[in-house]
């Protein structure tokens, strides 16, 4: 597989809240929590290094107030770091001008927060088309877009529907389709989904990966929910007290825990729930199987296919062509040992 290069990458980030905490961190480059604790300065983000590949989906995943939510904040330069470096195509956003910043963020970052900010004296079109107003774009043009992006997310025939009239799911699909409309580089989504009843939370989640089969964007999701973080992540990084504690793929980072906080953060998920056919299957040999399944799958989502009988499944890959075989014993030994 061809490894794109990092769009985004994070070196050394600090976030540093409290009177001197600028000069607290030149005098103290590699603080503890206890050195931040004793200077009554508040260690919201420490020392994190992280790179985003191109067309991958990154989450940022702890529990209430480990920082995942000022680090995103911090990456799009919404909270200004306290030192370190963070490259996006290459360039340093930190030593970017504020009117630089914001264009970078009008025409090549895409937006989306828990709470869905729509306006609630424009329609769907007017809230989609909004950013692409800002940006200076003519009407046609502008609502051209936003129709493509509002029958993208799944609301053809809502353009002249105000906020009011929309479910919670609907009026989130209007933020994603106006985050999208300025067709961003680099998406970010801060537990977009997190507000939503649990059902209405899973369409939105299948929705999300079927767009971003389409729309193919760097994405840097963050989550407190791990079952969440596991379903759409390409990778994972857990933070705990501002750092980042572990990063890998979900496989890794259940099967492989580096911390006992780590550990005790995945016990009680299912292995077969993360665990992908392409870990588990064997080379092709002889004849191969008619039932298939895509090598990106999970053992739990393959399970299904053998309630028929089969012993065997062709495992494909995303040129559809077969790349190795799925054998049932194995998926019966995988799932007793979840």
């Amino acid at each position: 597989m061809t490894v794109l290069p990092a769009k985004l990458v994070c070196r050394e980030v600090w976030k540093l809240f409290g009177d001197g905490a600028g000069a607290f961190l030149k005098r103290n480059p590699k603080p503890s929590l206890v050195d931040i604790a004793a200077a009554g300065i508040v260690g919201a983000v420490r020392d994190v290094n992280l790179a985003v590949n191109e067309g991958e989906i990154f989450v940022i995943m702890g529990l209430s107030g480990s920082g995942k939510s000022t680090l995103v904040r911090c990456l799009s330069r919404l909270v200004e770091p306290t030192s370190g470096e963070i490259l996006f195509n290459g360039e340093n956003l930190l030593a970017a001008s504020e009117a630089r910043m914001v264009e970078i963020r009008r025409h090549l970052m895409g937006m989306v927060f828990q709470h869905f900010a729509l306006l609630p004296h424009l329609d769907v079109l007017g809230n989609v088309a909004f950013p692409l107003e800002v940006q200076g774009i003519a009407r046609p043009e502008r609502e051209k877009r936003a129709r493509a992006m509002i029958d993208l997310v799944g609301l053809s025939g809502r353009e002249h529907s105000y906020p009011r009239q929309l479910s919670g799911g609907q009026q989130q699909r209007v933020g994603i389709a106006r985050s999208l409309a300025v067709e961003p580089e680099l998406w970010f989504l801060d537990e977009p989904f997190s507000a939503l009843d649990p059902l209405i939370r899973r369409e939105m989640q299948d929705e999300f990966i079927r767009l971003q089969s389409v729309v193919r964007k760097t994405i840097v999701f963050i989550t407190h929910d791990f079952d969440e973080a596991i379903r759409l992540a390409d990778r994972i990084a857990i933070m705990k007290d501002g750092e980042i504690v572990q990063a890998g793929t979900p496989e890794e980072i259940v099967l492989n825990p580096a911390t006992g906080y780590v550990a005790e953060f995945t016990r009680d998920v299912a292995k077969a729930k993360v665990v992908k056919v392409a870990s588990l299957m064997k080379p092709t040999g002889g004849r191969l199987p008619k039932e298939a399944i895509p090598a990106r799958a999970t053992i739990a989502e393959a399970a299904p296919a053998f309630f028929g009988g089969a012993r065997k499944l062709r495992v494909n890959g995303a040129d559809g062509k077969a790349v190795g075989v799925l054998d049932r014993d194995d998926v019966v030994a995988m799932m007793l040992k979840s």
